[in-house]
């Protein structure tokens, strides 16, 4: 093989190698596309509600099917998104109306994006339907805004502000088990609105009781079990907007979270 030909086949390769990196990565941010072989699970349509979604049927649950959350008009953008609005939860009464989708995970991608219209609004993100990360406009505590709850400072600095879309990305690895008892923490890295601020940062339990999510009432939210959950949205009688949700299935072997992908209309 002479020269040229050593150089025509690098470069294939190198072609390859870029190729194969576009395809097996994903966007980050505001308005990112769906990673490949990811499960869109909320594409602006009533109709993926209620293919996708069902209600959590926790202990203070007060609603009925079909969901009564509200499919409207995109505030910002073309299309729709779905709003937290349900009658159950008028007070801000978690756990009466929250949904949670019908498929459950252990690791996963996650790409969620909401918006508050106004201040004060309120929901959250539940991983498994156990670990929540915070949807809070105006907390700044770690109890607010994209805060692992209680446990990790709120990184506010990423936040857009009301009226805009704001965007989660998340890796998340599920607690691991030996003999029936937790022996690695869940774990999770994520991006806010392009901004990485959580890297492979440990979940200590569940809080809120039992009528946040799953293993909620067990131990004080410290008895987590090895029960795959669902994605859980929250809904407390405000009217916060969600759309472009999609999850991808991974299986994280090492205690390893962390990623890099390409952003995509980063916070400013």
């Amino acid at each position: 093989m002479n020269h040229s030909q050593n150089r025509w086949f690098a470069g294939i390769a190198i072609t390859l190698c870029l190729l194969a990196k576009f395809h097996l990565s994903a966007e980050i941010g505001v308005g990112a596309k769906p990673a490949s072989g990811s499960d869109v699970l909320f594409d602006g349509s009533r109709a993926s509600l209620d293919e996708k979604w069902t209600y959590w049927e926790g202990p203070r649950f007060a609603s009925s099917l079909p969901i009564k959350w509200k499919i409207s008009k995109d505030p910002v953008d073309a299309g729709n998104a779905m709003i937290t609005y349900d009658p159950a939860a008028a007070g801000g009464v978690y756990g009466a109306a929250d949904i949670v989708t019908k498929k459950t995970y252990r690791d996963f991608r996650l790409h969620v994006e909401f918006l508050i219209p106004e201040p004060g609004g309120n929901s959250g993100v539940y991983l498994q339907n156990r670990y929540e990360i915070q949807v809070l406009d105006g907390d700044k505590t770690k109890h607010g805004m994209a805060a692992v709850i209680n446990e990790s400072e709120s990184p506010y600095h990423a936040y857009r502000g009301l009226g805009k879309w704001n965007a989660y990305d998340i890796t998340f690895r599920a607690a691991r088990f030996k003999n029936g008892q937790r022996v690695e923490k869940a774990m999770l890295t994520m991006y806010f609105n392009g901004k990485k601020v959580h890297q492979n940062f440990p979940i200590n339990k569940v809080w809120g009781g039992p009528n946040s999510g799953m293993d909620g009432g067990n131990n004080g939210g410290l008895g987590i079990t090895d029960q795959p959950g669902g994605l859980k949205l929250q809904c407390e009688g405000h009217a916060v907007h969600y759309r472009n949700i999609w999850i991808k299935d991974l299986e994280l072997e090492a205690a390893q979270t962390d990623f890099e992908e390409p952003i995509l209309n980063p916070a400013p």
